[in-house]
């Protein structure tokens, strides 16, 4: 532990500082000006170690689908994800009898589709894979919070003889014309055909899914209502399951329901399509799988990791009691802290980059942090993000979160905080322009890296440094 004595100078020169009062409570938070100050220094060694994440609170508007494997670990990730799909108040379609798709009198559908749309990936494109998707017999509840280890089969959301289709795939569909394919609007998608004889639970019998939904429609119009009534009375959502295949993850970003018909419009008959959008107004899940040996990366003692989706973090024992000894008059006015990647041993061209953002956060707020939409206050939670250049993550100033922990005694994890890799989503002010930050959610995308590992002897190479104040 270095000191560095007292020297005194002008405070809005040289640091942020708080209002005077008896209290800690806002440290960090104010700026005071033209006061003669007295400062110090010291740092303290932080001990820090790999966590298993668990399960995590899966709310994103990307889904995951595939199974990748981890050049640098050999440590293996599976995703697959659950999609609803919104029907839009006002919705209608063509009157039933301008329907020219027609067999035996009946009114169907030509073709039914779901479309996958990734916004991007993870391996190699055209590697083959393969999935199976359910109907879903029930819906999932929208006001439940569902973690990354739920599994509709094991909860009796999928029934033991649902509808499924068994369909192999690849991102890049090189089956794909180029006619389509160089469109100027085409996306690239995973097509999933609906085309199969489909029996709903009443034991009714249709040429395919999409002629379910057109007779749905014109038995009840009532059920097309909005999404919910869609949801709970028409398609409760599908599960994609990865079934086959290594190499490539599918980051989900946008999904359609398609249905094509036939109907007559100003004489002329024209074919028609539907879509039902996978959106944000309805909900989409992931379920992450990580393999076994992820407990072995997280009991190595030489270095730290930080591991998504859903996978290691690293968690911190913060020196609070050596941070406040003998400084009963003195202000905490900055407390760094910087941790050290370690670069990858591996070459290939398919190794997991560094998490972006990391969240440092009370160890024993986590849980209800994410389920409550909370965002970063700057206050007990913070943010950092990994700088290149240095090879590093830095939280600048975290005076709050120390005088925070200090204040919180109340449970086994006091003096722990864990660093999280996580999702940032901004809102921009349409006025002004400027950002705020709209939500905070778990990183589900596939990272990876290894920290420089503190302990609590004096030569830990993980250092807090704090600037304690007083007035002269």
């Amino acid at each position: 532990m270095k000191k560095i004595g007292y020297t005194l100078g002008l405070l809005i020169s040289l640091i942020t500082f708080v209002a005077c009062d008896n209290t800690t409570d806002d440290i960090g938070q104010t700026i005071i000006g033209g006061a003669d100050i007295a400062i110090k220094t010291d740092t303290f060694s932080v001990s820090t170690r790999s966590v298993l994440a668990g399960s995590v609170l899966s709310r994103n508007i990307t889904a995951y689908l595939g199974k990748v494997r981890d050049p640098e670990t050999g440590s293996y990730v599976t995703g697959d994800c659950m999609i609803q799909f919104n029907c839009l108040e006002g919705f209608s379609f063509p009157k039933k009898d301008s329907i020219r798709s027609l067999e035996n009198g009946e009114i169907i559908a030509d073709s039914c589709e779901i479309r996958l749309f990734p916004s991007g990936y993870y391996g190699d494109s055209i590697t083959p894979m393969k999935m199976r998707v359910y109907e879903m017999d029930k819906p999932m509840n929208e006001g439940k919070n569902y973690y990354s280890d739920y599994n509709p089969h094991n909860e009796g959301l999928i029934a033991s003889n649902a509808y499924s289709v068994s369909r192999p795939y690849t991102i890049y569909d090189q089956s794909e014309v180029d006619s389509i394919r160089n469109n100027k609007y085409y996306q690239t998608n995973i097509r999933v055909l609906l085309n199969d004889k489909y029996t709903d639970r009443n034991g009714n019998q249709y040429k395919n899914y999409g002629t379910y939904i057109l007779r749905k429609y014109f038995a009840n119009p009532a059920d097309f209502k909005n999404d919910y009534t869609f949801i709970h009375n028409v398609v409760p959502g599908f599960f994609f399951e990865n079934t086959g295949g290594l190499g490539s993850m599918a980051y989900i970003g946008s999904s359609q329901l398609n249905l094509y018909f036939q109907y007559v419009y100003n004489d002329s008959v024209m074919k028609g399509v539907v879509s039902f959008a996978g959106t944000e107004e309805v909900l989409q899940t992931s379920t992450i799988t990580n393999s076994q040996n992820i407990a072995q990366l997280a009991s190595d003692n030489s270095c730290t990791y930080l591991k998504s989706p859903a996978g290691i973090f690293t968690e911190m024992t913060l020196p609070i009691d050596q941070i406040f000894a003998g400084h009963d008059k003195e202000y905490i006015s900055s407390a760094k802290i910087t941790l050290k990647r370690i670069n990858n041993t591996t070459t290939s061209k398919y190794a997991l980059g560094a998490p972006t953002t990391l969240l440092i956060i009370p160890k024993s707020e986590m849980r209800s942090f994410f389920e409550n939409n909370k965002i970063v206050d700057y206050k007990s939670t913070f943010l950092a993000t990994y700088t290149s250049s240095t090879n590093s993550y830095t939280f600048n100033n975290i005076s709050g979160l120390i005088n925070h922990l200090n204040q919180n005694r109340n449970n086994a994890d006091w003096n722990k905080v864990l660093l999280i890799p996580v999702s940032i989503a901004y809102r921009t002010d349409a006025t002004t322009g400027g950002q705020t930050i709209a939500s905070v959610v778990h990183d589900m995308s596939l990272t990876s890296t290894r920290l420089v590992k503190g302990t609590d002897g004096a030569d830990s190479p993980v250092k807090i440094s704090i600037i304690y104040s007083k007035f002269k």
